[in-house]
């Protein structure tokens, strides 16, 4: 029936539509039959204007088209199938696929791509295959794959993927695969997969997650294969995998030196596990795996001594094949898992059973192999990949005698309470240290004395209600302070004054109430680019409390300020970004970012219960602001945006505007921007839920609202109102409160209007024979 449906579409398009067949574009070949066009390798800047609107398969490789316009291929609205590989793209502009609600596959490896932005791919409604691999993409915002509700597959290999963020992935209620090999991936959000609840198939092979990460992963209920091979990993803790559908489980090629016999607790139905190429010289049965028929320690130095027996009996019990080869003793060597017996696992050679080597107390040969690295007990060490380990192990004083090299220490997930000075010794060449739900109540000063090349300390989500003035003695080089998820109440400035390389200071989750000046950046933190306090208390921001000339970012989301610090602002000279998204800011009076207008390029103000904006509120900022958001308010009326001429992301959305008069300087500059913005009118009742863009009242509004731009084009005004004052036209004024009564009256007709005029001319002698 399919073959008879497609049929049919061929003849209305060929026969049935009174669009002619076009000319072939003379850099192209054209197959009128398949209506296909390919324009490969002709070093087109341009997409040719004459494609014929019929064509439904259009290859466009090999060309240097660099940037995709807004709306792009609305000549031929029929497409399925595009080509845009290797074409020099760096940029795909919002809304330039929006007339393609045909197409099923789109690609665009092997380009420049660098940041894919909100409604990039607004329109492509039916897309069932997006490739974005081969491309230099480093950044997703927030919405960019919103529209692709039919996407099954989509393949975002060899980027620069460092981080994925929270619902980076929302609208892809339909995606069946998705690829993310071959990034720089070491960290994943919780929420980085949230709403993929149909995703199968899940790629993160050739990445840098030191860590398997369980929380993001619980949010995907139906994946069944999952590939996080070359990743960095030394080992699995209890209840890592926690995926209830998982089948396929790809952990090969990666630094595995332990695992837990608990770390796939909760994955009851995989059937293949790969291990191969790790580290591993014994394994433990492995608890949870119901239906595991395949176990594969292909690669690794598995020693098949007495250890090794209980894996390889649980093994014939369950019918689980084992794949690899022993590495040891000698006599073994080679010899594949699968094929050896419990009778060939002994610790002892000549036929020595283990029972008879425990009567005689031979506690050498019964117990695990010894360490070949000096490392603490119950810890891991690596000192080829300089990584140690104590995960999870119930610690509850930080253990010592680490090798020397290690460069990465995790000792997450313990119960350390407080941590005494000096706790680190030997430990100058680590790099990043891992202390987050450590329970940490109280840090000595110089706790991390000696850790000389320390770049990055993780301490969140501990129980901290204050920092010792010198708890960070001794890190001159700390470059990135993770304070998440704490309890200080109190900006931590003379703790963190000892730090003068700091960049970036996470203080998001935690009960800060106030900055105050005593608390100066250019003083306690003169490098700090990033300042993080999102989700705190703050009421207020006194002024000099932001003072620094580096910083860049500050999010102040989710707090508790009633208006935009300005004073704060004006200390902050080179600030480049600023959210106040979910603060209760009723009202945005004039000039409030003049002190950072020539700074500032992202001003994210979402879900504020703004109900007013003064004309002028963003007056100053202009060409600079690269996006500006503004989702979620009460605003009626919305200041003048004339002045931004460079957005490239915009949100107006679920505002209820008022959509008269005040609302025209608002639709000329949306005519006048090359990116698509959503406003909607709430008001009056006749025009709510329209787009403001399409809306036409504006033949009434008066002379004043006309366009500076004497070449303008106006609207017509119906024959009535050509002889109407300005003034009878006007719209009321917006304010915050209820209009009076005598504001909602309808106004008089135009007999009504002459028949008062001609009262008072009688009343008054003027009237005219």
């Amino acid at each position: 029936m399919e073959w008879i449906s497609a049929a049919v579409v061929l003849l209305v398009l060929t026969s049935g539509s009174p669009v002619k067949a076009g000319k072939c574009p003379k850099e192209c070949s054209c197959d009128n039959a398949k209506l296909s066009v390919a324009c490969v390798g002709r070093n087109l800047t341009e997409i040719p204007p004459t494609i014929d609107e019929i064509t439904v398969k259009l290859n466009l490789r090999n060309n240097n088209l660099q940037m995709i316009l807004k709306e792009a291929f609305i000549h031929t609205p029929h497409l399925t199938h595009l080509n845009l590989q290797l074409c020099n793209i760096i940029k795909v502009k919002e809304g330039a696929f929006r007339s393609l609600d045909r197409l099923l596959s789109l690609n665009l490896a092997n380009n420049k791509i660098d940041v894919l932005y909100q409604e990039s791919f607004d329109g492509l409604s039916s897309l069932k295959e997006l490739h974005l691999d081969h491309n230099r993409i480093e950044e997703i915002q927030p919405g960019a794959f919103a529209q692709l509700g039919f996407l099954n597959m989509l393949t975002l290999t060899h980027n620069q993927l460092v981080y994925i963020p929270n619902m980076a992935f929302q609208g892809l209620q339909n995606i069946k695969r998705l690829r993310l090999s071959h990034n720089s991936l070491n960290n994943l959000a919780p929420e980085a997969f949230a709403g993929l609840f149909s995703l199968r198939r899940l790629s993160l092979d050739h990445n840098e997650l030191q860590f398997f990460p369980t929380q993001t992963m619980t949010r995907l209920p139906e994946v069944t294969h999952l590939d996080m091979s070359y990743n960095p990993m030394i080992y699995l803790g209890e209840e890592s995998v926690s995926m209830g559908k998982l089948t396929h489980l790809h952990l090969h090629h990666m630094a595995l030196q332990d695992l837990s016999d608990e770390a796939f607790a909760h994955a009851h139905l995989l059937s293949h596990i790969d291990l191969s190429h790790n580290q591993l010289r014994y394994l433990e049965p492995l608890s949870g795996p119901k239906e595991l028929t395949n176990l594969s320690l292909t690669g690794n130095s598995i020693y098949c001594n007495c250890y090794l027996r209980p894996l390889r009996e649980w093994a014939t019990a369950g019918h689980v094949k084992l794949m690899g080869a022993c590495a040891g003793p000698p006599h073994l060597s080679d010899e594949p898992l699968q094929a050896v017996t419990s009778l060939d696992l002994r610790c002892r050679g000549r036929g020595e059973a283990l029972e008879e080597e425990d009567s005689k107390g031979n506690i050498t040969s019964t117990t695990k192999p010894r360490q070949t690295v000096r490392c603490p007990s119950n810890c891991d060490c690596d000192t080829e990949a300089h990584h140690a380990t104590c995960e999870s192990r119930g610690h509850t004083k930080i253990p010592r005698g680490f090798p020397s090299s290690t460069q990465l220490l995790d000792l997450r997930g313990n119960h350390f309470h407080f941590i005494p000075a000096s706790s680190f010794p030997g430990s100058a060449q680590v790099v990043s240290l891992h202390l987050e739900f450590c329970k940490v109540r109280e840090m000595e000063g110089r706790a991390f004395q000696g850790m000389k090349g320390l770049l990055y300390l993780y301490l969140s989500d501990n129980d901290l209600t204050t920092l010792d003035p010198r708890a960070f003695a001794g890190v001159p080089m700390l470059t990135y302070l993770h304070l998440e998820g704490n309890r200080l109440t109190h900006f931590p400035g003379p703790a963190l004054s000892l730090l003068p390389n700091l960049f970036v200071l996470h203080l998001e989750r935690n009960a800060i109430s106030k900055l105050e000046p005593s608390g100066l950046l250019s003083s306690v933190a003169p490098t700090l680019r990033g300042l993080y306090l999102s989700n705190n208390t703050i009421t207020g921001i006194a002024k000099g409390a932001l003072c620094s000339a580096s910083i860049g970012t500050v999010h102040l989301d989710s707090n508790q300020l009633t208006e935009v610090p300005i004073d704060a602002l004006f200390e902050a000279p080179n600030l480049e970004e600023l959210n106040l998204s979910h603060n209760p800011v009723t009202r945005v009076g004039p000039k409030a970012f003049e002190p950072v207008s020539q700074s500032l390029k992202r001003l994210f103000m979402d879900q504020m219960e703004t109900e007013q904006m003064s004309e002028d509120a963003l007056l100053g900022l202009g060409p600079g602001l690269k996006s500006l958001t503004l989702r979620g308010n009460h605003l009626k009326v919305l200041p003048d945006l004339s002045s931004f001429t460079s957005l490239e992301v915009i949100d107006l959305r679920d505002n209820p505007l008022l959509c008269d008069c005040n609302v025209l300087p608002l639709r000329r500059w949306m005519k006048n921007v090359r990116l698509e913005v959503s406003a909607m009118c709430s008001h009056p009742l006749e025009l709510r839920g329209q787009q403001v863009r399409d809306i036409n009242i504006f033949t009434a509004c008066p002379e004043k609202m006309s366009p500076p731009n004497k070449e303008a084009v106006r609207e017509p005004r119906p024959a009535k109102l050509q002889k109407a004052k300005p003034s009878a036209l006007r719209s009321p004024r917006v304010r915050t409160r209820p209009q009076k009564a005598k504001l909602d009256r309808p106004a008089k007709s135009l007999h009504q209007r002459k028949s008062a005029t001609t009262a008072k001319n009688k009343k008054t002698g003027n009237n005219k024979n």
